[in-house]
């Protein structure tokens, strides 16, 4: 029966969520964004189900200053200690565990593999990793990197109606100079990225990266994989990538959700 777990973090009280099952590999999930650990759309609490029912134990929790948790939410970025505070709560509530293998798309992949080189988990599955840099003080938010917009105008010179629309005059022609003028810059690998081509560089624990294709997030990940940046990385034998044909940030569709449940699957299912 799932159950609420509380536990410490520094002096905040954290809250967590236990999926039991009676399997020795345990599936700790972290969540992305400002997102309460029940998911989007209650994804996350239904990955967790999914996972205990096959025998797999499963701990999600509410980062400091999200949800049900105390604290100040200082972004993926401050979130190291919430994560081995939630990867010791696991041990505590399921002692049973040999292993774990923690799970985070988005932004909590990142915060996975930069803040958690921990002797207690045994691998990582990092689902569409964030790589934009932050916003500057003069910018509302990150700019598209131009292999993300590339991408885009690739896409639609491939769909006959965006031919049609251009003669008969719905695409509006100042923007799409504009866009075309910003896809033409070259593709510069963020500083972001470069900290995620070092981490993995520098790791021996197995990582499972999942990429959904068509989701801009993705693309701006796999243009840094693609980068020299990566060179060494994409040689390790430890690091394995897949990737989905799909536009969902999330996985949320029914076949997209199935093709992530399995790679995680076989991700646990894979020895150290």
């Amino acid at each position: 029966m799932r159950q609420m777990i509380n536990f410490t973090c520094s002096a905040d009280l954290l809250t967590g969520t236990l999926d039991p099952a009676d399997g020795t590999t345990g599936l700790l999930i972290v969540s992305g964004g400002n997102e309460i650990r029940s998911g989007a759309y209650a994804g996350q609490a239904s990955m967790a189900q999914h996972f205990s029912a096959l025998g797999i134990p499963v701990f999600r929790f509410d980062r400091r200053g999200v949800g049900d948790s105390e604290g100040v939410n200082q972004g993926f970025e401050h979130n190291a200690e919430d994560i081995h505070a939630a990867i010791s709560a696991f041990r505590r509530v399921a002692p049973h565990l040999q292993r774990i293998v923690a799970f985070g798309n988005c932004d909590a992949a990142t915060a996975l593999l930069l803040h958690t080189q921990s002797p207690l988990l045994h691998g990582l599955v990092l689902a569409n990793p964030w790589t934009i840099d932050a916003a500057t003080e003069s910018e509302s938010a990150p700019a598209p990197d131009a292999s993300v917009i590339r991408a885009r105008y690739w896409a639609r010179l491939k769909n006959p109606q965006s031919l049609l629309d251009l003669l008969s005059g719905k695409i509006n022609l100042r923007k799409l100079a504009s866009g075309l003028k910003k896809a033409a810059k070259p593709v510069h690998t963020s500083l972001l990225a470069q900290r995620l081509a070092n981490a993995m560089a520098q790791t021996e624990m197995p990582l499972g990266v999942l990429i959904a294709d068509r989701d801009t997030t993705a693309m701006a990940f796999m243009a840094a994989w693609n980068s020299s940046a990566f060179e060494h990385v994409r040689r390790r034998p430890n690091v394995l990538l897949a990737t989905y044909s799909t536009a969902s940030h999330s996985f949320a569709d029914t076949a997209s959700r199935d093709w992530l449940y399995a790679q995680i699957l076989d991700f646990i299912k894979q020895p150290d």
